[in-house]
């Protein structure tokens, strides 16, 4: 099965105070964190969607994949994910994995426990406890119905919500907190 990386980072990160791909963690930009994440983790390909500040991010992070800018990203992840979805029919792939950029303790081997579950009708999010969160492994057969939910800052929510899931666990070599504010 053949696997592309999605990296969503798009937005402003009103609450953070600048756009969240521009952020420095460890020596990296987290959108460059992201990015790699998945690459280690053996996606075939990654794309990284931008929005925000998207020409300042290309300009900071030269070594980025291939991005799609979203020209609607501020009406929240859902557009992002839409945009991102829409860029990966062509690559004749099976499935995405989804990584926010923001989420810089999702580590290359909870994706690769998550890769372990595709095919074109898999729907796979990490476990973490109690919680469901990312990575989320979305098969191509169901890309039409993500990106026909997917609205607001909702993403792939709803439609994760109203179909069976398979939930891999991930706490044990991930961390899903997501930075919101600095």
């Amino acid at each position: 099965m053949t696997v592309a990386g999605l990296v969503l980072a798009a937005g402003a990160g009103r609450r953070y105070g600048m756009p969240k791909a521009l952020v420095p963690y460890r020596g990296r930009l987290l959108v460059q964190r992201a990015a790699d994440t998945l690459r280690e983790a053996g996606c075939a390909s990654v794309t990284v969607v931008l929005g925000a500040a998207a020409d300042q991010v290309r300009a900071a992070a030269p070594d980025l994949p291939a991005t799609v800018v979203n020209p609607d990203w501020a009406t929240g992840m859902g557009s992002s994910l839409r945009a991102g979805l829409a860029a990966l029919p062509a690559t004749g792939v099976t499935a995405a994995v989804v990584l926010l950029a923001d989420m810089p303790g999702v580590s290359a081997e909870a994706v690769r426990r998550v890769l372990a579950h595709a095919h074109p009708g898999a729907l796979v999010m990490g476990g973490y406890g109690e919680r469901r969160g990312h990575p989320v492994l979305l098969g191509r057969d169901h890309w039409a119905g993500v990106s026909a939910s997917a609205t607001g800052d909702r993403g792939a929510r709803d439609y994760l919500r109203a179909n069976p899931v398979r939930v891999v666990p991930v706490g044990d070599v991930a961390d899903d907190t997501d930075m919101d504010v600095p």
